[in-house]
């Protein structure tokens, strides 16, 4: 699976990650490769607290043990 992000609170403005089949991670910056977009997502992390709205799996609402703020618009593509 493949994330495109935009917005405040990750290392970039824009950034891919791509989760690869072994379980590891590849971040980069900018929008990598093609994009087969599966769904469309917003999260809002206050403190500790979690909310995304993905546009394929509905609301929800988490609770983390870091405290931070994100704003973030994403795209979950397929690899």
């Amino acid at each position: 699976m493949k994330y495109i992000e935009f917005g405040i609170g990750n290392t970039w403005l824009v950034w891919t990650e791509t989760e690869l089949p072994d379980g590891s991670e590849i971040e980069v910056r900018g929008i990598a490769g093609p994009v087969k977009c599966r769904s469309l997502y917003l999260i809002l992390w206050i403190r500790r607290t979690v909310w995304v709205l993905d546009s394929q799996e509905g609301f929800k609402k988490t609770a983390k043990t870091k405290n931070r703020f994100k704003l973030i618009f994403g795209i979950r593509s397929e690899l």
